[in-house]
């Protein structure tokens, strides 16, 4: 079954791994379990220097709470977008967390990700 066609639930169970592995790797900046689940595309951007410059200049991705829970799915294209209620251990307030899942070959993979 397409990953566009699973429902919200089922996305959410895929998606929730992969998301905790993101904050939880960004939080120790860790570069190869950050990029563990990145489509081939996405790893052209998020080479370690770039990824190293983003962690020391941006606090709120390094201080994400785990834990957090999903709370819609988009689907656009070839992409579904899971929302993510987001917050920090040294930033107030709460942020949104944006990961965009597609197939590579027979897995699913990342094609974005980001913190607003």
């Amino acid at each position: 079954m397409s990953l566009l066609d699973k429902s919200d639930d089922e996305i959410i169970k895929i998606a929730d791994p992969i998301w905790e592995n993101l904050v939880k790797s960004s939080n120790i900046k860790d570069y190869g379990g950050f990029t563990k689940d990145l489509s081939s595309q996405m790893l052209y951007g998020a080479n370690e220097i770039e990824l190293g410059k983003q962690w020391a200049s941006n606090e709120l991705i390094s201080s994400l709470v785990e834990g957090c829970k999903a709370f819609g799915c988009l689907r656009r294209g070839l992409y579904v977008t899971v929302l993510y209620k987001q917050t920090s251990t040294k930033m107030p307030g709460e942020f949104l967390g944006r990961l965009v899942l597609g197939e590579e070959g027979d897995e699913i993979k990342i094609f974005g990700a980001t913190i607003f």
